[in-house]
């Protein structure tokens, strides 16, 4: 895999939350997949209505990159 497979994390100041299906692909998992993680816990989520929302801020934290500035900051 080539640093341009892998899928680039939103900036939490631009996209402050994402879909768990599309946490679920930072971690290769299919959306099924990713529900059941969200639900026992394991992906951050929080509820808005029916809806299950990861705040960005808190998947960076769990993949161990909370100081970590993301691509777009680091090229500048």
């Amino acid at each position: 895999m080539t640093s341009n497979d892998t899928p680039q994390l939103p900036d939490p100041r631009v996209q402050p939350t994402m879909t768990v299906p599309e946490a679920g692909s930072y971690l290769r998992l299919k959306k099924a997949a990713a529900y059941n993680a969200a639900r026992r816990g394991e992906i951050p989520v929080i509820t808005v209505g029916r809806r299950l929302l990861v705040p960005t801020v808190k998947f960076r934290a769990l993949l161990g990159l909370e100081g970590a500035p993301a691509r777009d900051d680091a090229a500048a």
